[in-house]
Formats: structure tokens, C-alpha cells, sequence
């Protein structure tokens, strides 16, 4: 997921963030109704494949799944440090029994150190690539460069779909995703995040584990008036 980061106020930066988490992507959380994403680190896009022995595996699902049992039935502690484009919190999150959550993903292998924002995660990346742990058993693409693909080719996709027939699109579920994407009376293609209005009321045509994921497929957030 692409993120700027916005420096919160002095007041906001620091007050800890806690409750039950749901997993969206591998880097993604839910944490008491506000949508976390984790500082520092770069998981591989929900839909994401990598290549071990010359054979493709799900590396983005394997890295939600990893999340999600790092996080499932477990109270969640997150330390903002700032928002991204898409209004999230940033933050470094960690059980209450004190496992590094951010940490955890990039030394197994489930995400990589994001550099661009904070060396604090370097360190449990080169250990997991001298072990060959998860995305360094194999080949992959970084993220950022899977999710600036997407970009370049998502207007495209918009275009073919206001050309093409609208046809139902069936719902993609999986454990943990929350963000409902369906198609509007106007013919739009939009997500719907929890606690917006009309989130609760809200059919889903298509379930999405991140905003970059809904974004790549040619939804657009739904403006809140």
C-alpha cells in the first residue's frame, strides 16, 4: 500500500491505540474500528505471487494469513506515528504479551523493511534473507513496484469498464478483509471502509483486504458528506 507520511500533532502522535485487531493485508489492521497501517514495513499485495524453485505461490495471501495469526483473538497495543494518503494510521503495534508485530512480519519473511520511511527494520530483514525465510526463499517483486504497476495500468481498466457491459461480479471473501467494494445506481465502481456511513447498509458485490487492492481494481472511495 502506498503511503505519505503526514506528521500527526504533538497531542495525537503516541497515545496508544488498543483492542481486538482483524487482519486485512500484511500489513494492514483493524484495531477498535480504526484502520492501522503498519510503520515502517511493506508486505506483498494481497494478490501478490512469488516464485520458489521456479514454481509461482501466493506470497500476498501467505503474508495476510501469517498476520492474521499473529493477531487473531489477541488484544493489540499500536503507538501512532503519523496518518497515510488514504487517512490510515500509521503506527508500531505489538500484542499485550509484548511480540513486535511490525518486527515479526519482516523477520519471517512476510514483509520487507520499508526504507523509504524507516531503517528500523533492516536488521530483521537481512536475518530473515540470510536464513531464506518466506520472500527470500524464492524471487519476488518488491510491493511498492507491484503497486506502481498497478497504478499505470488502472486507468486503462476504468476506461474498458465504462466501454464494456456491466456484468455482476461475483464476491471474493476472505478472513479478515473488510472493505465492501459494489457497483453504484450511477454505474461507479465503489469501496466502502468500516465506520463510514453507509458501511452497515452497504451489499458487498467484492470484498477488498487494503485501499491499494480496491484501487488497483478500479474502485474509488466513497465520498463521505
Amino acid at each position: 500500500m502506498s503511503i505519505s507520511l503526514l506528521v500527526l500533532s504533538a497531542s495525537l502522535v503516541g497515545q496508544p491505540i488498543y483492542g481486538i485487531a482483524i487482519a486485512g493485508d500484511g500489513d494492514s489492521l483493524t484495531v477498535g474500528g480504526t484502520s492501522v497501517r503498519l510503520f515502517g514495513i511493506d508486505a506483498p499485495e494481497f494478490g501478490q505471487t512469488c516464485r520458489r524453485a521456479g514454481t509461482p505461490w501466493p506470497c500476498g495471501q501467505v503474508a495476510s494469513d501469517h498476520l492474521r495469526n499473529l493477531v487473531t483473538g489477541r488484544e493489540v497495543r499500536c503507538i501512532p506515528v503519523g496518518t497515510d494518503d488514504f487517512g490510515r494510521t500509521l503506527a508500531r503495534c505489538s500484542t499485550v504479551a509484548g511480540v513486535d508485530i511490525n518486527r515479526g512480519m519482516v523477520a519471517s519473511g512476510n514483509a520487507v523493511a520499508f526504507r523509504r520511511y524507516s531503517v528500523d527494520y533492516v536488521s530483521a530483514e537481512d536475518a530473515a534473507r540470510n536464513a531464506k525465510r518466506g520472500l527470500w526463499s524464492g524471487s519476488f517483486e518488491m510491493p511498492s513496484e507491484v503497486r506502481a504497476v498497478a497504478r499505470k495500468t488502472a486507468p486503462q481498466r476504468q476506461a474498458t469498464r465504462r466501454t464494456a457491459p456491466i456484468r455482476p461480479r461475483p464476491v471474493a471473501f476472505s478472513g479478515g478483509c473488510v472493505i465492501k467494494g459494489n457497483h453504484s445506481p450511477r454505474g461507479e465502481f465503489i469501496y466502502h471502509l468500516p465506520g463510514m456511513p453507509y458501511y452497515s447498509r452497504t451489499r458487498p458485490e467484492a470484498m477488498f483486504c487494503s485501499e491499494a487492492q480496491a484501487q488497483a481494481a478500479g474502485y474509488r472511495r466513497a465520498r463521505v458528506r
